[in-house]
């Protein structure tokens, strides 16, 4: 029952809108300004034609009532008076076909306003004046009339007749003029006036007799019984479309977990069983009320049309969908050449693209070399002159667009333009450093780099960011905007070739010989293991302080990612070399007292009898003597 009550509501919903659009409709057809000024234009023209014609008519009597009275010894003056009257009948004819002629060009452009029927359907049109009356109010005027027709219960086509008056072809019902047809209703018609009088006689006689026997209780009950039995079906239609698609939302949470066991990719779980049969129920709702509506939209074309007054709606209510198909058909066929070009655009920049492709893989690996370009430039590069033949593909392919001259389509099109731009301004830096820092080669995935006051191996070079891992498996990511404005050491760049050098500082006191202490470090880096025998280590003396001097080895490896595990061998290794050598390894600030005091050096380096030394306390003469 309430499936029923929101039928019969849209019903009544969709009938209201009909109406209302037939009658913004008509509205629009009558309101067309610019026809207007052009009748009144031809209409003034008319008049001017009008009043030559009654002038030259009176003319034209007066001749004919002077050949009439003259005798028929007067030949002269009766063939002065023929060849005049001749002459206006030119005139008359070349009237004729000038006024036919200005009409003929106002028919395409022309409003003509209908003569409407008893179920608002259009008999004829109306294009010329009469008198004071527009062709509009002639309309008005007409349709009044023949409505009025039907009150007279003893009218039949015949009681209409034609009655030829001065200047126009009357059709009249008893004493009453129905319509007057003048000589420029006929030249609109493309026929003579008594010709079109018989046309709209018949016209407007059927229309009435057609109206009595549509409005007769017969007919009026046959269609009442139709009109039910269209509804009642369209009832049933509706309900046994519900109860199918109950049914089978019924059948499709009855195979949860049997047939409906969800959708997998791989390893990953779409839908399960469940949430498959939900989307299903959905998919089953949205197809019951799409039926639904098409029953209630086909039959209401069907309901309309039974009765005459309803009838139009039947087509309007299909233009509804067919219109826009039509438009959508036509749209697309107009715009099938522009869509073919862009076809033809986008393939051949396709082709483009796929030679810069191969040329970007050939300099990558190394098969075609260009001087002066090296091969890790090979992807930014292309990636690059891929952004710019985009950029003007689109430009190509912009013209050809639809709505693009449209000043909406622009509008939105700088609208966005200055979103991106405004609202990207940091990415945009980021990108433009990352370019520049890919064409600089500062360092490549793998280098061991320093950037500001981060140190780590770069495992990842994008346009917006670098990202650096440290030796504590910290991620750091670094803006490319940053890098550009930090200083960067590349610890691997040239260690390959030439290798890097790792030095340490060590202090030593002045007690030690510069030699000794040399070799000891020569021994700790040639016992390290990934520093290189050559180039040989060498030792550089930094400075000459107050209580040491400063010592520092140097030696190359080849290995910069691993400085910290090479540092804390070279570390061990000197101390173990200086211990071998005696040599103490004192902190700078470190005063040894070597008088009863032991030494500095591990155990492991003494001799198994190593004493502390004693005091040592001199005497001299006069002490002894005291």
């Amino acid at each position: 029952m309430k499936q029923i009550k929101i039928t019969i509501v849209f019903l009544l919903l969709l009938f209201t809108a009909q109406i209302s659009f037939a009658q913004s409709d008509s509205t629009n057809k009558k309101n067309d300004s610019l026809n207007a000024a052009k009748l009144v234009e031809f209409n003034k023209r008319i008049i001017q034609i009008e009043e030559q014609r009654i002038a030259d008519s009176v003319t034209k009597a007066e001749l004919e009532t002077q050949i009439s009275s003259l005798k028929t010894t007067d030949n002269l003056k009766k063939e002065e008076l023929q060849k005049q009257l001749q002459d206006l009948n030119d005139k008359e004819t070349k009237r004729l076909a000038q006024k036919k002629a200005q009409i003929d060009s106002l028919r395409k452009t022309a409003t003509a306003h209908p003569v409407l029927g008893f179920f608002n359907d259009s008999l004829f049109l109306i294009y010329s004046k009469l008198g004071s009356f527009s062709a509009k109010d002639r309309a008005e005027a007409i349709s009044n009339r023949i409505n009025k027709l039907v009150d007279n219960f003893s009218f039949s086509v015949d009681s209409l007749k034609i009655a030829g008056a001065e200047t126009t072809v009357d059709i009249v019902f008893k004493e009453t003029i129905i319509m007057s047809i003048s000589e420029n209703d006929a030249l609109w018609n493309n026929v003579s006036k008594e010709e079109l009088a018989q046309k709209y006689k018949t016209i407007i006689g059927n229309a009435v007799v057609e109206y009595k026997k549509a409005t007769s209780f017969s007919t009026l009950a046959k269609q009442i019984g139709l009109a039910l039995l269209v509804i009642i079906i369209i009832i049933f239609a509706i309900k046994y479309i519900r109860r199918a698609f109950n049914w089978i939302a019924n059948k499709i949470q009855a195979q949860e977990g049997k047939r409906i066991k969800g959708i997998k990719f791989k390893n990953y779980t779409l839908f399960d069983a469940k949430r498959q049969v939900n989307v299903l129920l959905n998919v089953s709702t949205v197809l019951k009320w799409f039926f639904i509506l098409l029953v209630i939209y086909i039959a209401l074309p069907i309901l309309f049309g039974i009765f005459p007054w309803t009838k139009n709606f039947a087509d309007t209510l299909f233009d509804y969908i067919l219109n826009p198909l039509k438009k959508i058909a036509n749209g697309f066929w107009d715009y099938l050449p522009s869509l073919i070009t862009i076809i033809v655009i986008i393939f051949v920049f396709r082709y483009v693209l796929k030679g810069l492709r191969y040329l970007k893989s050939e300099i990558e690996n190394g098969e075609l070399k260009i001087s002066g370009f090296y091969p890790d430039w090979a992807n930014p590069t292309y990636q690059i002159v891929r952004v710019l033949v985009f950029a003007f593909m689109v430009i190509v392919i912009f013209p050809y667009l639809p709505g693009s001259e449209s000043p909406v389509f622009r509008g939105v099109s700088v609208f966005l333009g200055f979103l991106f731009t405004f609202g990207s301004a940091g990415s945009l830096s980021n990108i433009i450093a990352g370019l520049v820092l890919t064409y600089m080669r500062l360092f490549v995935i793998g280098d061991r780099v320093k950037i500001g006051d981060v140190v780590g191996d770069v495992i990842e070079k994008s346009l917006l960011v670098t990202r650096v891992r440290t030796i504590k498996n910290e991620i750091i990511s670094i803006p490319n905007s940053t890098v550009m404005s930090s200083h960067t050491i590349n610890y691997s760049s040239d260690a390959v070739d030439n290798g890097l050098i790792m030095h340490t500082t060590v202090t030593i006191g002045y007690d030690v010989t510069w030699k000794t202490i040399h070799q000891a470090l020569l021994d700790a880096a040639g016992r390290t293991d990934m520093l290189l025998k050559e180039p040989k280590p060498f030792v550089l003396q930094t400075s000459l302080d107050d209580f040491y001097v400063s010592y520092q080895i140097n030696a190359y490896t080849k290995e910069p990612n691993k400085q910290a595990v090479i540092y804390s061998q070279l570390h061990q290794n000197i101390q173990d070399c200086c211990n071998e050598a005696s040599i103490e390894i004192l902190s700078p600030h470190y005063r040894a007292q070597r008088d009863g005091n032991m030494t500095t050096i591990p155990s492991d380096y003494l001799p198994k009898d190593y004493k502390a030394p004693s005091f040592n306390v001199s005497q001299t003469k006069d002490d002894k003597t005291n």
